[in-house]
Formats: structure tokens, C-alpha cells, sequence
């Protein structure tokens, strides 16, 4: 049996009609690349029309399956029913939604201004409810569909001076649960990957110091910066039909960061091997 063929087609995403919200970098970019080896027929969307287009083009080159871009901004309801509109009259259907898109807003919660709060829950979460809500309704329709919503350990730790992130999602987290509660029974799986540090165009400043990224790396088991191919890889597979009996779950991608904190406190005695 050739092993090759295995690797390329054993998440079976052959055809299948994916979704990427956040389409036109950095994570959004990975996932777009790692769907398009799969053979997978790729939508880009991304509110920065002309870069989702060049990355579409760029994708399209060597892709088996169609590579496309639409302007988006999921934060608009009005927005969203189009590009659900569009990609149902250019494929007849969605097969996977990958609920990426994501913006970051600092600021101390004592003096943060609403507006910037509810900038970030709209994009953040309720984005990814809207687009749901707009693309699940085929998958509902046919009693089959798999979504996966990028969300972050700041849904399980606070992350200060940062306004609605750690809230948004941690909102992300339930709303991918409610959804599998829901929708499992008809078909539709909901799944959450919960990134850690990643090297990305929005936080590429924080490792611009070598000795940062040092620090940061040490606070991980795998003593490295993740990147977005590593989230890519856990989204598609939960995006598969691999995972058909996954539903609800949340898959942490951190390099075993959520596991460190005993290991980050002095212990005299017990230090062991340092690496």
C-alpha cells in the first residue's frame, strides 16, 4: 500500500467544502494551506479583500480542489448571510466551518470603554454564533457538518490588560458546546481548539527580543513557540470525519503549557535535570 497516498487523503477532507472566517493570515493563512494539501475546496474570508484574494490566488496554483476569497466581516449580520449566500450558489453547500477570525483590543477593565468591549465580543463571539448560524443551515438541511471555532487558553486564564478577550472566549468555549448539544443530534459536530503561544503576524512584536522568547519558550514543555501550522493540523483534524465521534470537545494546542505551573515554582531539592 503506498504510504504517501495514505498520508495525503486519511483526514478524507477530498472535496469537501471549508469555510475559514480570519482567511487572510497567520492562522487563517495555515489552516487555508493544510486544507488546500487535503484536496479540500477552500473559501477564504477575511474583511482585507485584496490580501484574502492574493492568498486565494497563491493557494490556487497548486491546489486540486477550488480556491476562493469573499469579503467579510463577520461582525455584520448582513455581511455574513452574503458570503453564506455565495458560497451555497458557487458549491451547493458548506462542509466545514472553521471559525477563526479574532481581533485583540488592550486595555485594563477599570476604565475600559464599552464600545471597545462590545468591538471585540462582536467579532470574537458573536461572529462566530452569526456564522453558525448562517452556514450551519445547510448542514442542518442535510443532517451533516462539522464546525471547529478557534478559541485560546485566555478562555481558561485570564489574560489582564487584554478588554473582552479572555471573556470572548471563554464565551467561545460554551457557545462551541451548546452548539454540539444542539446541533450533535442532527448531524453537525462542534468542536473548540484552544491555542497557546503562537507565532503569528499579531503577536510577532512579542518576540522580536531574543531573550523574550526564551522566557516564553521555557514556560512551555516542548520549549518552543508554537506556529500556526500546529493549530492548523488539530483543527482539520477535528474538521474530519476522523473524528466523527469527537463532539463538544475542546483540543488544547499549547506545547503542554497548562501543565507547567508546579514546574515554574523553586522547589530547593527538587530541581532535578534542568533542560
Amino acid at each position: 500500500m503506498n504510504n504517501n497516498n495514505i498520508s495525503s487523503h486519511w483526514l478524507g477532507l477530498d472535496a469537501a467544502v471549508c469555510v475559514v472566517t480570519g482567511g487572510a493570515g497567520g492562522i487563517g493563512a495555515a489552516l487555508a494551506a493544510a486544507l488546500v494539501e487535503q484536496h479540500a475546496h477552500v473559501v477564504l474570508l477575511d474583511r482585507d479583500a485584496d490580501k484574502c484574494r492574493e492568498l486565494a490566488a497563491t493557494l490556487g496554483e497548486h491546489s486540486v480542489g477550488e480556491v476562493s476569497a469573499l469579503a467579510c466581516d463577520i461582525a455584520d449580520p448582513r455581511s455574513v448571510a452574503e458570503a453564506a449566500a455565495k458560497v451555497q450558489a458557487l458549491h451547493g453547500r458548506c462542509d466545514v466551518l472553521i471559525n477563526n477570525a479574532s481581533v485583540l483590543r488592550p486595555g485594563a477593565l477599570e476604565g475600559l470603554d464599552l464600545d471597545h468591549w462590545n468591538q471585540v465580543l462582536a467579532v470574537n463571539l458573536s461572529g462566530y454564533l452569526l456564522c453558525a448560524q448562517a452556514f450551519g443551515r445547510s448542514m442542518l438541511e442535510r443532517g451533516s457538518g462539522r464546525i471547529v471555532h478557534i478559541a485560546s487558553i485566555a478562555a481558561h486564564f485570564p489574560q489582564p490588560n487584554s478588554g473582552a478577550y479572555s471573556a470572548a472566549k471563554a464565551g467561545v468555549s460554551m457557545l462551541s458546546r451548546q452548539l454540539a448539544v444542539e446541533w450533535g443530534p442532527r448531524g453537525v459536530r462542534s468542536n473548540a481548539v484552544c491555542p497557546g503561544l503562537i507565532r503569528t503576524p499579531l503577536s510577532a512584536a512579542f518576540y522580536a527580543d531574543p531573550e523574550i522568547e526564551r522566557q516564553r519558550s521555557a514556560m512551555t514543555a516542548n520549549r518552543r513557540i508554537g506556529e500556526p501550522v500546529d493549530i492548523a493540523q488539530a483543527a482539520l483534524f477535528l474538521a474530519s470525519p476522523r473524528a466523527d465521534y469527537i463532539n463538544g470537545a475542546e483540543l488544547t494546542v499549547d506545547g503542554g503549557l497548562e501543565s507547567m505551573p508546579m514546574a515554574l515554582i523553586p522547589r530547593p531539592g527538587f530541581e532535578g535535570a534542568r533542560s
